[in-house]
């Protein structure tokens, strides 16, 4: 791990340097499509879409000679879309699945949309394990993702692709969703940044195939704060439902350094007996509490018993909607997917209409619970992981017990799921390093707090500095 107060070298600092000349997008497109294919072994991408990607950075060179000064904060900068959830015209998605024809999008999503006028240029997907099922990123029809720092292990799930490019510097930043920590549990395995933003920031038409009972949201994962905070700034807001448009309170990047005036800061270092936290992992809890203490910020202890009943909660909640999700999508008989995918189909299946109903009443109790918590704190720190990355291998899709797969999962990530079932914006960022591998931290806050906790997390990031990311194809000097 790195150490100073340096920027890191990120998506901001390239898409600079091409905005003044120190090099071009298309030159920028040609590193990156170079290492793709020098480090295919991490089976970070699953489809390289190569013409796509030269044709536009050659066509982002030519905008700007003709007009100069475009203020697209990423402009020309390569990047990767996720072969699950938001779309993109000329992409492919399959979801991982065998199950899935791949024929490219005829139009772009929203979000995608958006991601293309901050300047970033797509040219390609990353992997994904099948349909997102897991917190490693390991489908059967190929590649299995590996974790840059240790290719022996997982960089995680659903998002693990994205966050293996990034971490290997094919990209400074990929798109990333996040329904159950798939964005979060990548960003802790590789040592990057990974925002869940408030539930609605995001926009998910025209379709809205990724909407999952609305416990999914997406955006990218990271090297840098910075970064997450300008694609914050370029994507959120006047999302055209489903639903209401939170306010986030104004530009996050331009007011990144400025530290939050004194916080009422909840800690939970560990999940008690029933999904045990590592002493490293729950002493990098303790660590960011108090450098913030010592920040001036008031720090309290949060029971993990006060918590971990909306675990419990939550992860039914996640039961309930995904496995009816897939039924859906997949039909009765779902047909070329993995027995674990058709496990949870079948599951779908069996779900009544009261049960379902149930699992919204359980999504609006663990609300309830987080807003009553934010009214005595206002952020909550937990554990991301209850451990280093696990090996390739630890979340197979080969058998049928679903019940064993969601347990396992809640092993790795215990307090994951909650903020995707409140809706709350939660961040995970690197804090931390144990046997030559990232720890991480969760900050949880309430709805539309999404730019305080990147604010806290750049406090504790000056404090404690880090940096795991190696650099990045394309960068000059």
């Amino acid at each position: 791990m790195t150490s100073g107060a340096k920027e890191p070298v990120d998506g901001l600092g390239l898409g600079e340097a091409i905005a003044g000349g120190r090099v071009s997008a298309a030159a920028a497109m040609e590193a990156a499509l170079l290492r793709a294919n020098e480090l295919s072994h991490l089976g970070a991408i699953s489809q390289l879409a190569a013409a796509l990607g030269r044709e536009q950075a050659t066509a982002a060179d030519a905008s700007w000679q003709r007009y100069p000064g475009n203020t697209a904060p990423f402009h020309g900068v390569p990047f990767l879309m996720k072969d699950l959830g938001a779309t993109a015209k000329g992409l492919a998605t399959v979801c991982g699945s065998r199950s899935i024809p791949p024929i490219a999008a005829d139009r772009d999503s929203d979000l995608a949309s958006r991601f293309w006028r901050a300047g970033l240029i797509p040219f390609g997907l990353t992997t994904v394990p099948e349909l997102g099922l897991a917190l490693s990123s390991e489908p059967v029809i190929g590649p299995i993702a590996r974790n840059p720092l240790n290719p022996a292990l997982t960089p995680g799930g659903s998002s693990g692709g994205a966050a293996a490019a990034v971490a290997a510097g094919i990209v400074a930043l990929a798109h990333a969703t996040d329904a159950g920590g798939s964005t979060r549990v990548p960003a802790a395995c590789c040592g990057l940044v990974g925002l869940k933003p408030t539930r609605g920031a995001m926009p998910g038409g025209p379709l809205f195939n990724n909407h999952v009972g609305g416990i999914a949201a997406e955006l990218v994962v990271s090297r840098s704060l910075r970064d997450t905070a300008a694609m914050l700034d370029a994507c959120a807001g006047r999302a055209q439902g489903p639903f209401p448009d939170p306010d986030l309170q104004g530009p996050v990047l331009a007011r990144l350094d400025q530290a939050p005036a004194s916080l009422r800061i909840g800690l939970c270092a560990d999940a008690g007996a029933e999904f045990p936290i590592a002493a490293a992992n729950h002493d990098a809890v303790r660590h960011a509490g108090a450098v913030l203490r010592a920040a001036g910020h008031h720090v309290t202890e949060i029971p993990s018993q006060r918590l971990l009943p909306l675990a419990r909660d939550a992860s039914i909640v996640f039961d309930r909607i995904i496995s009816v999700n897939l039924a859906r999508n997949l039909g009765v008989d779902p047909g070329r997917v993995e027995p674990l995918t058709a496990a949870a189909a079948r599951r779908g299946h069996a779900v009544t209409a009261i049960e379902l109903q149930a699992a919204d009443l359980l999504m609006v109790g663990i609300a309830h619970a987080m807003w009553l918590l934010f009214a005595e704190i206002d952020v909550l720190i937990t554990p991301m992981l209850s451990g280093p990355p696990l090996p390739i291998g630890s979340f197979p899709l080969d058998h049928e017990d679903v019940e064993l797969h969601w347990r396992r999962m809640a092993a790795f990530a215990p307090f994951a799921t909650i903020a995707n079932a409140a809706g709350t914006p939660a961040l995970s960022i690197p804090h931390g390093v144990a046997d030559g591998l990232p720890l991480s931290v969760q900050l949880v806050g309430p709805l539309a707090s999404d730019g305080l906790l990147l604010r806290l997390a750049r406090q504790l990031q000056l404090a404690e500095p880090w940096s795991f990311a190696y650099d990045i194809a394309g960068w000059p000097g």
